[in-house]
């Protein structure tokens, strides 16, 4: 199993961007895939994007694509999401989350989950 420390959210003013850091303990953390979701005030939570482990392979939510990006390091146990052109409806807690199995991760379901950071987008 790996623990998740999600960092880097904050207040930003709209067009602006953060960078949102995860940083993994484990020493099997390269063999996670992992992702982010956010749960806005009022809604329910959300797959965000994700990244295999090898970092070949990422996908996005529509409403993120071409904004956010999602990387990593997996000699620094950490999975990196950039956002940019930020919009207040990107207000939210984004959750870092991981799992062995994409499918499992990608149903909102993964074994391990981030305490969370807020996202503030001020308009």
């Amino acid at each position: 199993q790996v623990q998740l420390v999600e960092s880097g959210g904050g207040l930003v003013q709209v067009g602006g961007s953060l960078r949102l850091s995860c940083a993994a303990s484990g020493r099997t953390f390269s063999s996670y895939d992992v992702g982010w979701f956010r749960q806005g005030p009022g809604k329910d939570r959300e797959f965000v994007a994700d990244i295999v482990w090898s970092g070949r392979l990422t996908s996005y939510a529509d409403s993120v694509k071409g904004r956010f990006t999602i990387s990593r390091d997996n000699a620094k146990n950490t999975v990196y999401l950039q956002m940019n052109s930020l919009k207040p409806e990107d207000t939210a807690v984004y959750y870092c989350a991981a799992d062995g199995d994409r499918r499992t991760l990608l149903s909102g379901t993964p074994g391990q989950w981030g305490q969370g950071t807020q996202v503030t987008v001020s308009s």
